[in-house]
Order: C-alpha cells, then structure tokens, then sequence
C-alpha cells in the first residue's frame, strides 16, 4: 500500500510560544519513506528530538503571532497480514522490560478501572481472540461523535461516544485490564472521516505489536505511524506551552496506485 499524505496546521499565538510538533511519518521497517517534506514558518531555529521508544521524531519550533506547519510524504506500507485470533498470551511476568510501561495504567487509559469489567466481560478469551474481542466491543459500543476534552478512557465508557483518540484510550485501558501491553499509536490513515490526523492502539501479542484501529475506518496494512506512547499526552500532533487559535488546519491521505 502507498499513501500520498499532505498536512497543514496554520495557528495563531496573542503571545510567543514554544511548541512541539509530532506529524512526520516515523521510519520503520513496515512503513518505508520515500519522500518527506516539512516546512515551518518561523523566525526561530528548529530542533528535532526523538519520539517515545524511539520511534519517529517531535520537532521544537518558537511561535510568535503565527505558526504554519506544511508537511507531505509518500510512503510504502508494507505490513503483512496476521491472523490475530491465532496469537496466543504472553504471561505478565514473561513480558520484555519494554513492555511493561504500557501494562499500567496512565493519565488517560485509567486501566485499573475495567479490571472487573474485563474479566468478567471476556471471561474464557486470552490472547489475540481477547484483543479483537476488545476491539469489537469498543468499536459495537461507541458511537463516533465529540465529547467533552479532557476526558479519558472511562469517561469514554461512560459517554459512549467519541472521536478516535477516545476509542483507542478506551481500547488500550481495557486491553492493559486483560494483561496485554498496549499503547497508543498516533497516525496517517486514507478514508478517516472527516479526513484529520488518526489515533489507533497497538496490541503487545506474541513478540510483536500488533495495529488495531477499533473505529474500524482503517485497517492494519494502511496505517502509517507517526509516534506511539502511553495516552494522548504522548502521541499529540502538537503540544502548545502557551495558547493558540486554530486558523485552518487540513489533512489529506490518498491511496496510490
């Protein structure tokens, strides 16, 4: 799969900033860069720094009245289809070291909360067929429509609605209940209505991560990671130090022939 990906941030500032940008495909294995750009326009030097795990890269840029932000990439997906359902469990105390932040529960995937609801929800499921459980019954329970910010994972529960940051918060707390890592994955995605930067969760199963978008708008050999992380906090396109006003903002995912 090659997705053509074009993104646009034009924002405001009443007063000089820092802010931190997180929108660059990250390099990987599955998901091959063949051309990138990103232009930003400041008076200030730029700085990269690396993304959490070391995936991707944020950028550090200095605000004064405006920031704009234009990026496009042309990228290689290239991700092998896995048959979830036939991944088995890896015991907690089996897991890689890495892993274990993304058992706990954070700011936003308060996963401590569903330990009840999970074991007793999907009671008889364990590895990949309790994660597409997961999956499926955040994706049957939702409805995909704004909720009030701030909000995490249980607020999620309770609304019973949200965009697609809130149902990977709400997948990854429930799978970290289940003792299977899981994080959130920020990302570019083609057919993401309305068309805006995409949130996903990635699964710890059998050795790898493993995509699941329980939206269900995009599937795993589309996705194009940008960074990863604990919540939200970690993943967003753009942390501002200060205030702003949103000017325009668009994002556009093509599929290429």
């Amino acid at each position: 799969m090659r997705l053509s990906i074009e993104a646009v941030l034009d924002y405001g500032f009443p007063a000089p900033a820092d802010v931190l940008l997180q929108i660059e495909v990250a390099a990987l294995p599955d998901q091959l860069l063949e051309a990138q750009s990103l232009v930003i326009e400041s008076d200030h030097p730029i700085r990269a720094v690396a993304g959490e795990d070391g995936i991707g890269q944020r950028c550090w840029a200095r605000a004064e009245h405006r920031l704009v932000a234009r990026y496009q990439a042309t990228v290689t997906i290239d991700r092998p289809a896995v048959r979830l359902d036939l991944l088995p469990a890896t015991p907690a105390a089996r897991l890689p070291a890495a892993t274990i932040p993304y058992l706990l529960p954070s700011r936003y995937c308060e996963a401590d909360r569903f330990d009840h609801f999970v074991r007793r929800t999907f009671a008889g499921l364990s590895g990949g067929a309790l994660a597409i459980a997961l999956a499926e019954w955040v994706r049957d329970n939702l409805d995909y429509a704004p909720v009030a910010p701030g909000g995490g994972a249980l607020h999620t529960f309770a609304e019973r609605r949200g965009v697609c940051r809130d149902y990977a918060h709400l997948l990854v707390a429930l799978a970290r209940a289940a003792e299977i890592p899981a994080r959130c994955v920020s990302a570019y995605a083609p057919g993401v209505d309305p068309p805006d930067f995409h949130a996903v969760a990635e699964l710890w199963l059998d050795g790898a991560w493993h995509l699941l978008d329980a939206t269900g708008m995009a599937r795993a050999d589309e996705i194009a990671r940008v960074g990863v992380g604990r919540d939200a906090t970690d993943i967003a396109f753009m942390t501002i130090f200060g205030s702003a006003s949103l000017w325009g903002q668009r994002v556009r995912v093509t599929r290429l022939a």
